[in-house]
């Protein structure tokens, strides 16, 4: 399979040549950038530049904002309600997270959350931030309706996603970001751009039956929560998908469940809801980072079932992912994508677009 190779620097200028050309500060498209190119780094392709359409889309059609920064409505010395302003997702999400870091620093804890947000990225972006000042971090948020609940055949929750970051010695950490969904939109997109199948368990047809077909996925049907079908246990990740939603949508009084506008139809602001938590353990029980070590070498150093495929800890293939691109000088991505952006950013304006002139076979 070939691969398109582009230095992490020529596709974060690229992403904010794009999007000043249609409007944005130049300090939010390199805070959108940067997030960008390290969800591709970390290998989550699905919310990377095969994004940024998306996000370019929001700006020109006048449904997102490029005035303004976010506000503190509300606070106490360990929480606080962001107003987000309609503004860019990562924006609205690094003002956010920094203000709960600086709480923690404070009193232990912050714990903040914003309405009138947009598409921010990868939640683990955010939640990593905390691992800088040596703390937890956790982000969610709630997206547009595209997730079937246990019994449904209509989208009522979003993909509602969660990350949770901690961090051990020596620059090791745990880092959990995930869906609630059993994957990401962009996956199933990703397949059916390729023409290819989806894995079963992925998603179902409008009549809420499992389905491998990207397609009927995209096109009336929706995805399915962790777990899948009710008998291999998706009615765990409906309900995990609820407390998101409690912490973003409900708490923070943004629009929730099938209010969030549906997804890719710009015909009103999204109004979304986000959380962001900050937690010191200087605050709690000392050797917080040894146990942590600890616990992830418990799971790390077991004989795996298969030779050959060790166990990993939450983290631990996007770190691979990370690797594999330092070592290739660069991000390899599939040259229909590359193709897909560049034909974008002609009709935008942008002359100056990705190149696609390093091919490896990978």
């Amino acid at each position: 399979m070939h691969r398109c190779v582009i230095s992490q620097e020529e596709v974060r200028s690229f992403i904010e040549r794009c999007l000043t050309t249609v409007g944005a500060k130049p300090h939010h498209a390199s805070s959108l950038a940067e997030v960008l190119v390290t969800a591709d780094c970390r290998g989550h392709y699905s919310h990377g530049l095969n994004r940024m359409d998306m996000y370019l889309k929001d700006i020109q059609t006048g449904v997102c904002a490029v005035e303004g920064e976010p506000v503190v409505e509300k606070e106490s010395a360990a929480t606080a309600l962001v107003d987000g302003k309609n503004l860019l997702g990562p924006v609205v999400g690094n003002f956010c997270m920094n203000l709960a870091i600086r709480k923690a620093r404070e009193v232990g804890i912050g714990w903040v959350v914003a309405h009138d947000s947009n598409h921010f990225g990868i939640a683990g972006y955010y939640s990593m931030e905390a691992l800088k000042e040596n703390m937890i971090g956790m982000s969610f948020t709630n997206t547009s309706p595209l997730v079937v609940p246990t019994r449904g055949k209509e989208r009522t929750l979003g993909t509602n996603p969660l990350s949770v970051a901690a961090p051990a010695q020596h620059g090791d950490s745990f880092v959990l970001d995930t869906a609630t969904s059993a994957v990401a939109l962009g996956k199933v997109e990703l397949n059916e751009r390729r023409g290819d199948p989806i894995p079963d368990g992925w998603g179902c047809d409008p009549q809420g039956h499992l389905t491998t077909d990207p397609t009927s996925v995209l096109k009336g049907g929706g995805l399915v929560p962790i777990g899948g079908s009710e008998a291999t246990g998706g009615y765990k990740g409906y309900g995990l998908g609820m407390m998101v939603e409690v912490f973003c949508g409900i708490l923070a009084g943004a629009q929730y469940s099938k209010y969030v506008r549906t997804w890719k139809v710009t015909d009103r602001a999204a109004n979304l809801g986000q959380c962001f938590v900050a937690i010191n353990p200087e605050n709690f029980a000392p050797g917080f980072n040894e146990r942590m070590s600890d616990l992830l070498s418990i799971q790390r150093d077991q004989d795996p079932a298969e030779p050959g495929s060790p166990v990993l800890a939450p983290g631990d293939p996007e770190r691979m992912n990370m690797k594999k691109c330092e070592e290739m000088g660069g991000i390899p991505y599939h040259i229909n994508v590359v193709k897909y952006i560049n034909d974008y950013a002609k009709k935008i304006g942008v002359s100056q677009l990705l190149p696609c002139d390093k091919i490896v076979s990978i």
